[in-house]
C-alpha cells in the first residue's frame, strides 16, 4: 500500500478538487497509530508530519502537499508541529 504525495499542487488542481470546501481537522504534536477504512485524500494547510505504514517506509509530508492514503492501511502517524488539513473520504 502506497502513500501518494503531490508537492505543491497548482491553485487548478486545488479548484478543481474543491479542496476549500472540505471539512477541516486539527491536532497537536502526538505520535498514534490509525488505520484507514477508506482512502483518504488531505491537503496540509499547516504542520510537518511522518507516517509510517505497518511493515513500510516512513513517509515526510508538510504544508502545501496534497496526499492520498489508501484504504485498508494501517499506520503511525508522528505529528512533529501541530496540523491543520482539509480532507476528503472515499
Amino acid at each position: 500500500m502506497e502513500i501518494k504525495i503531490q508537492h505543491q499542487p497548482s491553485q487548478e488542481v486545488i479548484e478543481e478538487l474543491g479542496i476549500e470546501n472540505w471539512p477541516v481537522w486539527q491536532k497537536e504534536a502526538s505520535k498514534f497509530s490509525w488505520v484507514y477504512d477508506e482512502q483518504e485524500t488531505c491537503y496540509f494547510l499547516t504542520g510537518d508530519v511522518i507516517v509510517t505504514p505497518n511493515g513500510g517506509k516512513p513517509v515526510r509530508m508538510a504544508k502545501g502537499d496534497l496526499v492520498t492514503f489508501p484504504a485498508g492501511m494501517s499506520c503511525t502517524w508522528e505529528i512533529i508541529s501541530d496540523v491543520k488539513k482539509h480532507y476528503c473520504f472515499g
